[in-house]
């Protein structure tokens, strides 16, 4: 099994900046994993937001958050984190990470899941 384990969510105000954080733990965690973040409004659709490979670092990311939000890993903690700058209130959710055996933009594509970490962010 895998353990996600996020933290970092709260309240901003728009324009403001958070960083969230997922570690990574388990008997079955391999570095060939793919680590993402997906992000879920009230009654909304769950969406693929970033993810990134753990070996080589390639970074993927959906188009309404890009030069916004960065995606990064670090290897040695076996953590990924989401930098979150220039926040709007459409950006207000619960932030899910996941990790699969490959690239993927849809949840179904993800095996573990985190709790996930609520955003909220205020105009």
């Amino acid at each position: 099994q895998v353990q996600l384990v996020e933290s970092g969510g709260g309240l901003a105000q728009a324009g403001g900046s958070l960083r969230l954080s997922c570690a990574a733990s388990g008997r079955t965690w391999r570095s060939s994993y793919v680590m993402a973040w997906f992000r879920q409004a009230p009654e909304k659709e769950r969406e693929f937001v970033a993810a990134v490979t753990w070996s080589g670092g390639s970074r993927y990311s959906a188009d309404s958050i890009k030069g916004r939000f960065t995606i990064s890993r670090d290897t040695a903690k076996n953590t990924v984190y989401l930098q979150m700058n220039s926040l709007k209130p459409e950006d207000t959710a619960v932030y899910y990470c996941a990790a699969s055996s490959r690239v993927g933009v849809t949840s179904r594509e993800y095996n573990y899941w985190g709790q996930g970490t609520q955003v909220t962010v205020s105009s």
